[in-house]
């Protein structure tokens, strides 16, 4: 049991960081983006990867958790609903590219300025936890 859990705890640390290469494929994604249209077909491809990572990380911490027997402690708790927070930041991002109004000259300028905030908030919320994790596991 405890090889599964310490097996569990390298791939979770794994998935964090694939989160993480994610939002800054993201950000760099749309840092070179100059077609609205082209920008969108590309998210629409990558967006199930983003997805996938995070549904990674949240099945890793699921097989911890049944590893210590279901143990609902505060960090497990705090994990979740900071899973919860990004899933709505990314389907906030995804609600403002689909609601861009791609006949404007200036519409991928203004995505650009909303969804680098989000992208601020999805770094922030990944390295807060995983500094907190991190540290509390830490001899």
């Amino acid at each position: 049991m405890n090889e599964m859990y310490d097996m569990s705890i390298v791939t979770h640390n794994y998935g964090v960081i694939g989160i993480l290469v994610v939002i800054f494929i993201n950000f760099m994604m749309l840092r070179r983006a100059t077609d609205v249209t082209v920008y969108q077909r590309s998210v629409s491809i990558f967006m199930p990867i983003g997805m996938t990572t995070i549904g990674f990380v949240i099945f890793s911490g699921v097989v911890m958790m049944a590893a210590k027997h279901l143990d609902f402690t505060i960090e497990n708790i705090v994990m979740i609903i900071f899973a919860v927070i990004l899933i709505v930041l990314e389907n906030r991002r995804s609600k403002l590219l689909q609601r861009l109004n791609k006949k404007r000259d200036d519409a991928l300028q203004t995505y650009t300025t909303d969804v680098n905030k989000i992208f601020i908030y999805e770094i922030a919320t990944v390295l807060s936890i995983s500094i907190w994790m991190w540290a509390s596991t830490s001899p």
